[in-house]
């Protein structure tokens, strides 16, 4: 990133002392430490918690007044200052599985946070870093809800470590946080020292052309002050309806199985296998 730029980071510092608090809606899929099975259909995605022992994570607060902010993590020797401005790292003739990562950063108050400086850089296909150029580095910015989606391929592997992705954050005229992230059901995720579940991405596989979605939202140590409470006037109880394979399901609606109520929690199409009484990160018993 250009230093010019006036939302370029100053402080390279990270806060050392946070501690992160976030809901696992996929608590399933992390525990087994397997792709997400579930399309994210307009739902943002949030970022995931589990004990580093690789026990499964234990459910979280959601996102609320006072959550946590996203763990830093240590910059490692290959960052380089002025990457390009840029959403895509991937160019003609990239080698490597085709990967999307996207969701949103918020505040302390968990509201969305625009303009907000995301410096992301990885290895190669190789598990190698760029250091004379800019290949597979880049920094952009989130729109003014929050959002932000970068295009690029599963980073290689090498010595010592487990696959991820460096990334540094910045609020206009805030601290610099520098962490990484990190993929499910990774062998070395349980012998690199550096690795922090905490950093999880939620991952899963699309089409039929061996292509990747993550998604991970950041929590930045940015003060905010809470906006108006909901609507007064009190929302429908959805009609619940009974569950049946086949039925696109978006969170919030509600259905009964086995003589109880449940709440869709993401959205996604019903199959054999994922009954709401069997299936806690897709159904929430009410």
């Amino acid at each position: 990133m250009d230093p010019r730029d006036p939302r370029a980071p100053m402080d390279p510092t990270p806060n050392a002392s946070a501690r992160p608090s976030r809901k696992a809606v996929l608590r399933a899929a992390v525990a087994a430490s397997v792709a997400a099975p579930v399309l994210l259909m307009g739902v943002p995605a949030l970022a995931r918690t589990a004990r580093s022992s690789g026990v499964e994570p234990e459910l979280t607060p959601e996102c609320d007044d006072g959550d946590d902010p996203t763990p830093p993590q240590t910059e490692g020797p290959y960052f380089k200052p002025n990457s390009p401005l840029r959403t895509s790292l991937v160019e003609p003739g990239t080698v490597g599985t085709r990967l999307t990562v996207s969701g949103y950063v918020f505040g302390r108050a968990c509201l969305p946070l625009g303009g907000v400086l995301l410096d992301f850089w990885q290895a190669d296909n190789n598990g190698a870093y760029d250091n004379t150029g800019f290949r597979f580095r880049g920094h952009q910015f989130t729109d003014g809800g929050g959002k932000f989606t970068l295009s690029t391929i599963v980073p290689g592997l090498y010595p010592g470590r487990t696959r991820h992705i460096h990334v540094k954050l910045q609020a206009p005229g805030r601290p610099v946080l520098t962490t990484q992230l990190y993929f499910p059901g990774e062998p070395r995720n349980n012998t690199d020292p550096i690795f922090d579940a905490r950093l999880l991405m939620a991952v899963r596989d699309v089409g039929g052309g061996g292509g990747k979605e993550a998604s991970f939202d950041f929590v930045l140590d940015v003060p905010q002050t809470p906006g108006p409470g909901p609507d007064p006037t009190p929302t429908p109880t959805p009609t619940a309806k009974a569950w049946a394979v086949g039925t696109a399901y978006r969170a919030g609606d509600r259905v009964t199985y086995g003589g109880r109520t449940y709440a869709c929690l993401i959205s996604h199409t019903a199959i054999r296998g994922w009954e709401p009484s069997t299936t806690p990160a897709l159904w929430r018993a009410v």
